[in-house]
């Protein structure tokens, strides 16, 4: 089975299953596809975060984590050298170190069985024969067109062929990014399998790409912020970094065990929802009623206030404390009837939490619409900020390999294409903060505290599911209801999928401007006038997004009866399940 956000990806990795190949060959197949046919939504100079369960140890779900950290360039006073207070939402300064390709090929390397040749094919045929366009990606480009015209010519040269704004369905292909498969393709030499993977991931970290990505970061170019700057990511930055595996954070709730990323991601986030929503009565978890839906919404904000106050790549982070029963309780007495509008992170003892300014986007003298908060299908600005929207697949084999990835970053309008490339680098670093000694400030070396965050079920010590959405901050959050309503509400997964949703923006947002909405709530207006109207009579300030516009989740998994499924998004008429 195979769920991605994109049908030609989902084709891709199903082709790969039918031909023998495991869950994770699929994976990184369908992984390189979403490269070439969203590229509004993740690229090769972006990142990931994935989790995953091999058929010969199911009980034992493991991250796979391809954040890059900051580079040696990267300090405070740096950016605040070059008039910064936040760092940009666009432009080569919000660049982390690219980490999602050398992952992929950690994973293709450890536990795939197809050379690295025959699973970059499908993406290599569509970069360099072409494939229908999206409408979200000329609609992409059409946004952010004149920043390509007046300061981003490289990024024309590529997106706009013949100096327009190409049509949704055209056939489109970049040349550019098929040399650079092919590159990689070539170098991977060697005598084993394993060697030769290992040599296209030298190549990537210390060959050509790096090089390129060097040369061409160094002259300045315009940022979201209006100013022009330089990046400050190097070749020795690339040659550094790997891309790692490591062990997941787990929590139970009802019969069911999640498992999570550590908190340089957002992922225990999700956890201390279930811990504190835990405590309630089955009609307070459903997110169809109107005391389910103000329960829900205040259990996200809570646990985000903690997200914010202590999670980063930082030494210390209490989980255990934030994931205890005792701490659930303290947060779980704090929802009362009416709306929280305030901003309350928990107290934790030995811990000072991190408290952010507090802005709202109405306050901002920014002479865009940057702040406007991302509700549904990606925001990007015509400074080529956006509202964190990214992409996301799901797999599972005959055999019981398990795989779950949100790939991100690299936009096409987070910043210059690098022409000998075809491909733009991330922003991730906006999400670290230009303020000294918090959890997730920006230091050389950290990692910034992602949004990126699937999730892996298990039951009874074997893996069974898996899922994840684009979203940004509202990953986990559109997450939760999709768990409640499978665990406690006896929904399908796909009924868990299209049912409507909900999230809280009452937080300080990861993305640049950094702003929040006190009280805020988005809802699909298909949650109906009475749950809608109660919410605003609770306190919450209500933005409507129209019926079918929240959350873009797929996931996989095997049921009860060992029978698998498959379960995509319909939103937008562009996610796809498959499998047989």
């Amino acid at each position: 089975m195979t769920a991605s956000t994109h049908w030609l990806a989902t084709a891709s990795g199903q082709a790969v299953l039918e031909r023998g190949g495991n869950a994770f060959d699929a994976a990184v197949a369908c992984a390189f596809v979403l490269h070439v046919v969203e590229p509004h939504l993740n690229g090769p100079g972006g990142d990931l975060v994935g989790i995953f369960a091999t058929a010969d140890a199911p009980g034992t779900p493991i991250v796979l984590m391809g954040q890059g950290p900051a580079p040696a360039g990267a300090t405070i006073d740096h950016y605040r050298a070059e008039g910064l207070t936040l760092v940009p939402g666009a432009g080569a300064l919000a660049a982390a170190i690219p980490g999602a390709v050398d992952a992929w090929l950690l994973l293709l390397r450890d536990h795939g069985t197809w050379e690295l040749g025959d699973v970059l094919a499908f993406a290599l045929g569509y970069a360099r024969d072409g494939h229908p366009l999206l409408e979200r990606v000329a609609a992409t480009i059409a946004r952010v067109s004149e920043l390509f015209e007046q300061h981003w010519p490289t990024s024309a040269a590529l997106w706009m062929p013949g100096g327009r704004v190409p049509d949704a369905g055209a056939v489109f292909a970049n040349p550019a990014l098929a040399r650079t498969l092919e590159r990689l393709v070539a170098s991977a030499v060697g005598p084993t399998r394993k060697a030769r993977i290992d040599a296209a991931r030298d190549e990537w970290a210390t060959g050509f790409v790096a090089r390129e990505i060097d040369a061409f970061v160094r002259s300045p170019h315009r940022h979201s912020t209006g100013g022009d700057h330089a990046g400050v990511i190097r070749a020795d930055d690339l040659a550094g970094f790997r891309a790692s595996c490591e062990p997941a954070v787990t929590a139970d709730f009802r019969d069911v065990t999640v498992a999570k990323s550590a908190a340089w991601g957002q992922g225990p986030a999700l956890l201390q929802m279930l811990g504190i929503l835990d405590g309630f009565d089955e009609e307070r978890l459903d997110p169809a009623s109107a005391i389910g839906a103000h329960t829900i919404l205040e259990a996200e904000k809570l646990a985000l206030a903690d997200r914010e106050a202590y999670y980063g790549d930082a030494a210390t982070v209490p989980l255990d404390v934030l994931l205890s029963a005792e701490y659930a309780a303290e947060r779980r007495a704090l929802i009362g009837d009416e709306a929280s509008r305030e901003f309350r992170p928990g107290a934790v003892p030995g811990h000072e939490p991190f408290l952010p300014e507090l802005r709202e986007a109405d306050d901002l003298p920014i002479a865009s619409a940057a702040g406007q908060r991302y509700v549904g299908e990606p925001t990007v600005e015509k400074t080529g900020e956006t509202k964190g929207d990214t992409c996301h697949l799901d797999v599972i084999d005959r055999w019981g390999n398990i795989v779950s990835v949100t790939p991100s970053g690299g936009w096409l309008q987070s910043s210059p294409t690098i022409p000998e490339l075809g491909f733009s680098l991330g922003t991730r670093l906006q999400m670290t903060w230009l303020t000294p000694g918090t959890p997730s400030s920006l230091m050389p070396g950290r990692r910034p505290r992602t949004t990126l965050t699937p999730t892996l079920l298990l039951k009874n010590g074997h893996a069974v599911g898996t899922l994840g959405s684009p979203g940004g901050d509202q990953q986990d959050q559109w997450q939760l209801p999709y768990l409640l309503r499978t665990i406690v509400g006896g929904y399908t997964p796909q009924q868990a999928i299209d049912a409507p949703t909900l999230h809280s923006t009452s937080f300080p947002d990861s993305f640049w401007p950094r702003t929040w909405v006190p009280g805020g709530a988005v809802v699909e207006d298909r949650l109906g006038a009475e749950v809608i109207d109660s919410l605003e009579a609770r306190g919450h300030a209500v933005t409507r997004a129209g019926d079918w516009a929240l959350g873009r989740l797929s996931s996989v998994g095997v049921g009860d009866d060992g029978v698998l499924y498959a379960a995509a998004n319909p939103r937008g008429n562009q996610g796809y399940a498959a499998g047989r």
